[in-house]
C-alpha cells in the first residue's frame, strides 16, 4: 500500500486524463496551465464587452446631439408651440397686433430668403454707348405708338433706370408745355434714347398750363420741381427743358455738377453761337440744393422773355457760377413755329431783370401758389395739369 506525505496535495486525474501512469504531478501541472489560459480569455471577454459599452455610449451621445439639434432649428423655425407651450398659452389671440413673450430662441425668419439681388457697379462718368454727333430732322411723321416701341424700358410715367449699373443721381426733367403736341412726340422721340444711352435714372414731367392765359414759363418750372419731389423724393438733379429744343450730340450729358450747369448754349437759330454772355434760357440744369439756394424761379415773368435772365442773376448773386459744355457738343436744333398765343413778349421784363436783387427772396419757391387740376401718367412721360392764376393788370405804358 502506497502511503503519501501528508503536506503534498492530492491531485486527482481530471476528466480524459489517460490514467495513473502519469502520475499526479502531471496532471496537476495541466490544471495549472488550463486555469491561467482561463483567466486570460475571461480578461480579454472582459475588456472587449467594456469596449463595447464605450463606444455604444459615444455613439448614443453623439446621435443625441444630431437629434437635439434638428429640433432646436424646428422649434425655431416653425411649431413654437409644440415645443414650447409656455410661449403658446402665454400669447394673446384677441389681439393681432400684440406681440408674442419671446421663447428664449433667436429670432428666424419663418420662409427661406430668396436670392439676393446682384450688387451693380456705379454707372460710368463716360458711357460707353454714346454716338456722338446726331442728325435731327423734323419731317418724318412721328406717332407717339412708334415712339413708345421704340423704348420698351422706359415705365408708364416716363421712368427709366438702367439695368446694369446704378446712377449717382436722379434726375427730373421737367417741361413747361401748353399745346404743343406735336413738339412733344420729337422730344420724346429723341430725347428717350439719349437719356437711356447716358445711363440716367431718370423721369419726365410736361407741367401743362391750364386755359388760355398769358404763358408762364418760371412758374410752371417752379411748379414741376415741387410735384417731382412729390412724387419721388430722391430727385437730386433737375433739367428745366423748353420741348422745342433737342440736343444734336448725346455727349451733352443731363446731369447736375457743382455749379449750375447750361446746355443749350448753341442754338441753330443763334447761328450756334452763345447770344451773349448772361443768356441761361433753352435747357438748364440746377441741384435741388443750388435751385433751393436762389429760391428757385420768379414767379412774376408772365409772357415770353425775361425770367431766363433774372435767373441768371439770381445765380450770380449767390456766388454761384454757370458752367457750360463745349461748344461743339452743346448744340441744339429748335423745332421752327410761330409764337404761341398769349405769350406775347412780357413789357415789363426788362425793368424786372434790374431788380432781381430785391426780389428774388420774396418770390421764388417758396411764394409759387398753383392748383394741380390732373395727374396723368402717360407711357412715355407724367402729365400734370395745373392752374397757375392769371397776371395781375399791368399800368398803360408811357
Amino acid at each position: 500500500m502506497a502511503v503519501y506525505d501528508q503536506e503534498q496535495p492530492l491531485c486527482l486525474p481530471a476528466a480524459g486524463c489517460p490514467g495513473p501512469l502519469d502520475g499526479p504531478v502531471a496532471t496537476c501541472g495541466m490544471s495549472r496551465l488550463l486555469g491561467g489560459t482561463l483567466e486570460r480569455v475571461c480578461k480579454a471577454v472582459l475588456l472587449l464587452c467594456l469596449l463595447h459599452f464605450l463606444v455604444a455610449v459615444i455613439l448614443y451621445f453623439d446621435v443625441y446631439a444630431q437629434h437635439l439639434a434638428f429640433f432646436t432649428r424646428f422649434s425655431a423655425r416653425g411649431p413654437a408651440r409644440a415645443l414650447h407651450p409656455a410661449a403658446s398659452s402665454n400669447s394673446n389671440c384677441s389681439r393681432p397686433n400684440t406681440t408674442a413673450p419671446s421663447s428664449g430662441l433667436p429670432e428666424v425668419p419663418s420662409a427661406r430668403p430668396g436670392p439676393t439681388a446682384p450688387v451693380l457697379p456705379p454707372c460710368p462718368d463716360s458711357p460707353p454707348g454714346l454716338v456722338g454727333r446726331l442728325l435731327i430732322e423734323f419731317t418724318s411723321p412721328m406717332p407717339l405708338e412708334r415712339v413708345q416701341r421704340e423704348n420698351p424700358g422706359v415705365l408708364l410715367g416716363g421712368r427709366y433706370t438702367p439695368p446694369d449699373c446704378t446712377p449717382a443721381q436722379t434726375v427730373a426733367v421737367i417741361i413747361p408745355f401748353r399745346h404743343r403736341e406735336h413738339h412733344l412726340r420729337y422730344w420724346l422721340h429723341y430725347l428717350h434714347p439719349i437719356l437711356r444711352r447716358q445711363r440716367l435714372r431718370y423721369g419726365v414731367y410736361v407741367i401743362n398750363q391750364h386755359g388760355e392765359d398769358t404763358f408762364n414759363r418760371a412758374k410752371l418750372l417752379n411748379v414741376g420741381f415741387l410735384e417731382a419731389l412729390k412724387e419721388d423724393a430722391t430727385y437730386d438733379c433737375f433739367i428745366f427743358s423748353d420741348v422745342d429744343l433737342v440736343p444734336m450730340d448725346d455727349r451733352n450729358l443731363y446731369r447736375c455738377g457743382d455749379q449750375p450747369r447750361h446746355f443749350a448754349i448753341a442754338m441753330d437759330k443763334f447761328g450756334f453761337r452763345l447770344p451773349y454772355a448772361g443768356y441761361f434760357g433753352g435747357v438748364s440744369g440746377l441741384s435741388k440744393a443750388q435751385f433751393l439756394r436762389i429760391n428757385g424761379f420768379p414767379n412774376e415773368y408772365w409772357g415770353w422773355g425775361g425770367e431766363d435772365d433774372d435767373i441768371f442773376n439770381r445765380i450770380s448773386l449767390t456766388g454761384m457760377k454757370i458752367s457750360r459744355p463745349d461748344i461743339r457738343i452743346g448744340r441744339y436744333r429748335m423745332i421752327k413755329h410761330d409764337r404761341d398765343k398769349h405769350n406775347e413778349p412780357n413789357p415789363q421784363r426788362f425793368t424786372k431783370i434790374q431788380n432781381t436783387k430785391l426780389t428774388m427772396k420774396r418770390d421764388g419757391i417758396g411764394s409759387v401758389r398753383y392748383q394741380v387740376l390732373e395727374v396723368s401718367r402717360q407711357p412715355l412721360f407724367t402729365n400734370i395739369t395745373v392752374d397757375i392764376g392769371r397776371p395781375p393788370s399791368w399800368p398803360p405804358r408811357g
